[in-house]
């Protein structure tokens, strides 16, 4: 159940990876003008050829004057679509509960990305159709998580909530490994190198980016089929007097029968926890800063805030330019070295799952937040000896996959966990949508002043995230409480001081 429900992780996933090959397509890029091309040609290692006896290689594009414009406005729509998705689950959640909502989002997702797939030549009707598939990645951002909480057994919960990070991280290595390959196919010695073309901004065959956006119905259409197997939450069961219901679920989960004591004893928890719900009122938004809750509402909204401020999306939406920046060549800057990169941040999602139950949650952000400010400052600071040679190069990028690293066993999945479980039941959706709010807007923000940043401060912009994981140290050393071990009843008390 863990597993399926995770895949809208993966949905995530391949968004995230599936725009950082598509944005160095050439067909995409003179598509939608971010660049134009009059035939002429590039060598193996993307220098301008200076004679006819040379190889060409690729398409020598160049630069319209508002590409960092258009590339952030298309990257950022879609987290702003999850933005507001996120803003939607609070209700959707409570109203239609977790699962069938997974569900509506997962169809959302789909017809986003129909719509980006079929798109027209206008920015415009891309950016919308990422901004639906953002509009179901942010409702299943707060709802995934929060479902596999409340259907898990209290040791293995944050092991298990942790699936959803995992399949984010592997739906990014998907996302590469595939569109890698279209690239490779369709942008390594095309039809026309060296010819003159008399409308430079004209079409070249688009078969490349359209595949990779409309691929994303294939995850999309399996997690609305496969949610529809799984079964309600329990503790959402109880709150709409569905208490047998509740039962059977329990017992399934136990696999044992609804008269276990086991099974008696969990759904006796549940339903003190709703009985005391009911008696303070129907939440609302202002409970989740009184003052028994609002340290949990500040140390998520600030966790999910610095997660973002680490720079991991910027790695992971313009890695290959960043490559290129550093000075491999296209190859190796858009199949190669992003393969790589997302294996590391995939396989070093499995520490995190251990060291979530073993470490705890803050010491595993103690440690990531120290890691990645290293990283960042070693990344800069090989960066600026590149010309001195290849082993510089490599130790650059060397550096990048230390700080993906660094994050994905620690950062990566520590927000998503912590959110999904220190919160009363009465406020649950709505707690952990102020994380993935702060998640997506944080994201819009960096995924929008990303290119930006990258063209004005090139490899200095490493220095901005370091100080920003330093700010991270101090915010997980100081201010983050603990919450390894308990059961959502009795986090509850720890947060409320009661215990």
């Amino acid at each position: 159940m863990a597993v399926t429900a995770s895949l809208g992780g993966l949905l995530f996933g391949y968004e995230c990876g599936v725009m950082n090959v598509v944005l160095v397509m050439d067909a995409f890029r003179i598509f939608f003008k971010f660049h134009n091309w009059n035939g002429d040609a590039l060598d193996e290692n993307g220098k301008e050829i200076t004679n006819d006896s040379q190889e060409k290689w690729y398409r020598d594009l160049k630069e319209a004057d508002n590409k960092a414009t258009l590339e952030g406005v298309i990257t950022s729509s879609f987290v702003l679509g999850a933005l507001c998705g996120a803003l939607m689950a609070t209700y959707l959640g409570e109203r239609f509960g977790r699962q069938r909502t997974i569900m509506i989002g997962a169809c959302i997702f789909t017809c986003g990305a129909i719509i980006q797939g079929l798109s027209v030549r206008s920015w415009i009707m891309i950016a919308v159709g990422r901004l639906i598939t953002g509009l179901s990645i942010g409702c299943n951002g707060v709802l995934c998580p929060t479902y596999i909480s409340e259907v898990a057994p209290a040791k293995i919960r944050g092991t298990l909530s942790s699936c959803y990070q995992l399949m984010t991280t592997f739906g990014i290595i998907v996302a590469a490994i595939i569109n890698s390959i279209v690239w490779y196919y369709t942008n390594i010695k095309p039809e026309g190198l060296g010819v003159k073309r008399s409308d430079k901004w004209a079409e070249v065959p688009n078969f490349e980016w359209r595949f990779a956006l409309l691929f994303q119905v294939v995850p999309g259409l399996g997690l609305a089929i496969l949610m529809s197997f799984l079964p309600k939450s329990p503790r959402w069961l109880c709150s709409k007097d569905r208490d047998e219901e509740a039962a059977e679920v329990l017992a399934k989960l136990n696999a044992t029968s609804t008269s276990d004591s086991l099974v008696q004893e969990e759904l006796k928890a549940i339903q003190e926890d709703v009985a005391a719900t009911r008696a303070a009122g129907s939440s609302s938004v202002g409970e989740l800063f009184s003052p028994i809750i609002r340290r949990r509402t500040f140390i998520t909204f600030l966790m999910q805030l610095f997660q973002q401020w680490t720079g991991i999306n910027v790695i992971m939406y313009y890695q290959s330019q960043i490559y290129g920046e550093i000075g491999f060549t296209k190859f190796m800057s858009t199949v190669v070295l992003p393969i790589i990169n997302n294996f590391v941040n995939f396989i070093s999602t499995f520490p995190g799952m251990w060291g979530i139950e073993k470490l705890g949650r803050k010491t595993l952000l103690v440690i990531g937040s120290l890691m990645m400010m290293v990283f960042h400052i070693s990344t800069w600071a090989f960066s600026t000896q590149t010309y001195k040679g290849k082993l510089w190069q490599y130790l650059a990028v060397a550096s990048i996959f230390l700080m993906v690293f660094s994050f994905a066993w620690t950062w990566g999945p520590v927000p998503w966990v912590y959110q999904a479980e220190v919160f009363p039941l009465r406020v649950r959706v709505k707690g952990s949508a102020v994380g993935t709010v702060s998640n997506f807007l944080n994201n819009w923000i960096i995924a929008f002043v990303g290119p930006a940043l990258m063209k004005a401060w090139s490899t200095k912009t490493f220095l901005l995230f370091a100080a920003a994981c330093f700010l991270a140290w101090v915010y997980s050393q100081f201010y983050v409480i603990e919450c390894k071990g308990l059961n959502l009843e009795e986090m509850d008390a720890k947060m409320a001081g009661k215990a």
